[in-house]
């Protein structure tokens, strides 16, 4: 008796990807995450595993933000082009959160998720989000040396809040300060999207160095208002 061959699985598209994507913002499901998914495709033909994309963002990630802080002194000697470093900084911290992006999309995809993994990809975030809050620093004190410790403590500490929220918005308990998903709501939120984030940062670098220190006052402001609004809200609701 023979056995009727198997139908062959169709290879997911980029589109199948993307369609996994955990949002992240107007910018970011425009750009990055459209750009994750084809990372994410590439890596599923090669074979490879979530975690190799992880390993990819944690490299770009961080090694860009360590180039950033060694070139912070010469930029402001003029030795080196604030703007070569700013356009620098831009394309690879976009590319290390594209395979950020894409990582999840393989790992969802490919069915290959595991605790394990999930916990690598927020580690990896923590990494690369610190070496990005130090590269930031790094040039605002270059060119303002009398930046008070105590600012870019602060500053650092706000800057963590988007990654702890965004780890609280996973899960079947997830809730959100502002549900709402119209187009006006969804531009102010634009505030708090990571490719919005760091191409502003990038920007800054590039063309207003010496004002730097003021683009990091502007996101302390909204970081630390969304956390009070946040608390405000979370108690509200518990109270009642």
């Amino acid at each position: 008796m023979s056995v009727a061959p198997t139908a062959a699985r169709p290879e997911p598209t980029a589109a199948d990807f993307l369609a996994t994507n955990r949002g992240g913002g107007l910018l970011s499901e425009a750009i990055d995450q459209p750009i994750g998914a084809r990372f994410a495709l590439a890596g599923y033909r090669l074979g490879l595993a979530p975690t190799a994309l992880t390993v990819v963002n944690f490299g770009l990630g961080v090694g860009t933000s360590v180039a950033v802080i060694a070139l912070a002194g010469p930029m402001h000697r003029h030795t080196v082009p604030a703007w070569l470093v700013g356009l620098g900084a831009f394309v690879l911290w976009h590319v290390a959160y594209q395979f950020d992006c894409a990582d999840g999309q393989l790992a969802r995809v490919a069915q290959r998720g595991s605790a394990l993994g999930a916990r690598l990809d927020i580690l990896v975030d923590v990494a690369v989000q610190i070496a990005l809050v130090s590269a930031v620093s790094a040039v605002a004190v270059a060119y303002r040396p009398s930046t008070p410790a105590w600012f870019v403590a602060t500053f650092a500490g706000c800057w963590m809040i988007n990654l702890v929220t965004s780890v609280l918005a996973k899960g079947d308990d997830a809730v959100s300060l502002v549900t709402s998903t119209s187009l006006p709501v969804r531009v102010i939120k634009l505030s708090r999207d990571y490719a919005v984030m760091i191409t502003v940062l990038a920007l800054g670098i590039a063309i207003i160095p010496a004002y730097l220190v003021w683009v990091m006052v502007a996101f302390t402001a909204v970081n630390a208002l969304f956390l009070l609004a946040s608390i405000a809200s979370a108690t509200a609701k518990t109270i009642k």
